[in-house]
């Protein structure tokens, strides 16, 4: 592991040097635990030349040494010493940019008051298209990530019966993904019945579930922070050939653009690979905005695969 960390530290340093800045406060968690090891949530992280420095408080100090690699862990005595008086007692003099998307307004004008002296940018997606290519050890991550989900569903698909609500569904779910090893949940399990399963992010509730019922499940499982991510639909009983039509429509669609996916591929042509067949099934009202999304630290995470966004497939980018 000290290898991993240190490889994407000296990364991060490279790429901050080509755009010719010298420091770097990071602030979003995942940022945080991808560059550092630190899996906590009460966390700031200085990166400079010389050193890597760990800020955090009395509750997550020896935890925070426990798991960070090649950074010097800062207790910060919150009752003492504001964060902008430690991270100037810290930062060197030099171009300082910091991780803009994941500070709030006070925090950051708090901080920026102790800095009056520096040069201070915002820095926007850096260390996230970093993260787009995963390593081997985040590859079995997030494979992990996703047996654990797989054999969850296919012991609780066992408990599906006349009468049982979504909401029982979901707290087995959950329950099974957690006893065979899941850090938590990746996000609110998702699991509805009949009409509710056309929401694409509702709430399972108390609905009891009927013959020829469609069952929509969307859930994943996480393993050392990484996530998977997958939507399995079902009928109870015999679907009806209006069910089956959909079914059928959108397998194929999954298909036509899983086909498709190499390293270099435009991912917006994968999108209109799926848009083709869904369109031509005459679902064009109801087809979603989008086909899908890299997994990781974050649950949606770079690629985005979509009719706007501009990104092309590499090696080793991670799709649910």
């Amino acid at each position: 592991m000290n290898a991993i960390y240190l490889r994407r530290q000296l990364q991060i340093k490279q790429q901050l040097k080509a755009q010719q800045i010298d420091n770097l406060l990071v602030f979003g968690f995942e940022n945080i635990r991808y560059l550092s090891g630190f899996s906590g949530n009460a966390a700031y992280l200085l990166i400079t030349p010389a050193n890597n420095y760990l800020i955090t408080d009395y509750r997550y100090f020896e935890r925070a040494k426990e798991e960070s690699y090649h950074c010097e862990v800062i207790c910060r005595d919150r009752d003492n010493q504001t964060l902008g008086e430690c991270i100037k007692q810290l930062l060197p003099t030099g171009a300082t940019g910091f991780d803009a998307a994941y500070v709030t307004v006070p925090v950051w004008q708090e901080i920026h008051s102790q800095l009056p002296h520096l040069e201070i940018s915002p820095v926007l997606g850096l260390i996230e298209a970093q993260r787009a290519s995963k390593d081997e050890w985040e590859i079995n991550c997030i494979r992990k990530a996703a047996a654990i989900a797989d054999i969850a569903l296919a012991d609780v698909l066992k408990q599906v019966s006349l009468g049982v609500t979504e909401k029982e569904l979901a707290t087995e779910l959950d329950y099974k993904m957690k006893k065979l090893g899941s850090d938590g949940v990746s996000f609110e399990t998702i699991l509805l019945f009949a009409k509710r399963s056309a929401l694409p992010h509702g709430k399972p509730g108390d609905t009891k579930l009927h013959h020829q019922d469609l069952v929509l499940i969307d859930f994943g499982a996480v393993v050392n922070g990484y996530r998977s991510d997958m939507t399995r639909t079902y009928v109870f009983g015999e679907p009806t050939t209006q069910q089956q039509h959909m079914f059928d429509t959108v397998l194929s669609a999954q298909q036509a653009a899983l086909g498709e996916v190499k390293a270099g591929v435009d991912c917006k042509y994968l999108n209109s690979c799926s848009e083709q067949v869904l369109f031509s099934a005459g679902y064009q009202d109801y087809a979603g905005k989008g086909l899908g999304h890299g997994v990781g630290l974050f649950l949606h995470e770079v690629p985005f695969i979509n009719s706007k966004t501009d990104y092309t497939l590499r090696l080793r980018m991670s799709l649910p």
